[in-house]
């Protein structure tokens, strides 16, 4: 203890420990690097990281799965294959080429990750092709890429996780818009193949997302969790909407104690992209989903245990 004006001052208490299934998605601090991201994870206590390509890339694939490894964290996905709409054309193969590659980050990563990571590639569809205003013909060529890449992840163990986006993007970044889409996509494959993300952002509008919560418990197809929160009015960048759990209109606890109901027990991203959160230090963004993950998502969670 430190003299203080003839006082003695306490010890500054400890941070609260984390809770053990929250998983800092590392586009939250997105400029950060791979070493600073798994830096800031480990320094918080967090126990799982979900990681993009574009930080992998930067160090190599072989540099990446030493880092991942000394990190000692879990690995809870990649982000993100997909951005296959395209009609045939040397632009799609090079697409397809492209996830196989993805795939097979996925696989080295969650090995090199702690036990319970999980091999799970976050696909994001893709828009309508430029020029097109195919939006049936996009979805259908979806649904081909899918049928072309699921016996590559079969082989490789990796689960292609479907993230439905909210409609807003249909239009550049994803035609599939509603979980209920995702899993039909899904259906024809093995769910340890094929499965779905479950994005609070992306889906709280949707008056049938609890029932297919549900459905996709029953199928086994729940691949990912994301939390974060909607508030309006959004920024000119659409892209650039998500908030702290907490700050917005989503009712966590509906889609938390759905999810849990459906059986899934894995680690649970906040992915958020925000300017003013990226240009944020990055140890006090993670102290921030820490706390915010505690108070709004971890209350309604009945389960610990990261399934292996």
């Amino acid at each position: 203890m430190t003299a203080v004006d003839g006082g003695v001052r306490p010890p500054a208490a400890a941070p609260p420990t984390p809770h053990p299934r929250l998983s800092l998605n590392q586009a939250t601090i997105k400029h950060a690097t791979l070493a600073e991201a798994l830096d800031a994870s480990v320094a918080a206590g967090l126990q799982s990281i979900g990681l993009w390509r574009e930080p992998v890339a930067e160090v190599g694939l072989a540099e990446a799965v030493r880092l991942v490894a000394s990190s000692g964290l879990r690995v809870s996905s990649l982000c993100r294959g997909g951005f296959f709409t395209a009609p045939e054309s040397a632009e799609r193969r090079a697409a397809m080429d492209e996830n196989r590659r993805a795939i097979d980050e996925t696989a080295a990563l969650a090995a090199a990750g702690a036990e319970g990571s999980a091999a799970v590639l976050v696909l994001v569809a893709g828009g309508i092709p430029t020029g097109s205003t195919d939006l049936i013909g996009a979805r259908l060529r979806v649904a081909e890429a899918l049928t072309e890449l699921a016996p590559y992840a079969a082989d490789a163990g990796v689960q292609l996780a479907i993230e439905p986006l909210h409609p807003m993007y249909a239009s550049d970044r994803a035609v599939v818009s509603t979980l209920e889409q995702a899993l039909d996509l899904a259906a024809p494959f093995d769910a340890a193949t094929v499965g779905v993300v479950v994005d609070t952002f992306h889906l709280w509008w949707d008056p049938a997302v609890l029932d297919q919560v549900a459905r996709a418990g029953r199928e086994g197809r729940i691949a990912s969790y994301q939390v974060c929160d909607w508030a309006t009015p959004l920024p000119e960048d659409v892209l650039l909407a998500r908030h702290y759990p907490g700050e917005g209109v989503i009712d966590f606890a509906g889609f938390t104690r759905a999810v849990e109901a459906a059986g899934y027990r894995g680690d649970i991203e906040v992915e958020l992209f925000h300017a003013d959160i990226w240009a944020a230090p990055y140890a006090d963004v993670v102290a921030r989903t820490a706390d915010s993950f505690d108070r709004v998502v971890a209350a309604h969670l009945r389960e610990t245990a990261v399934a292996g």
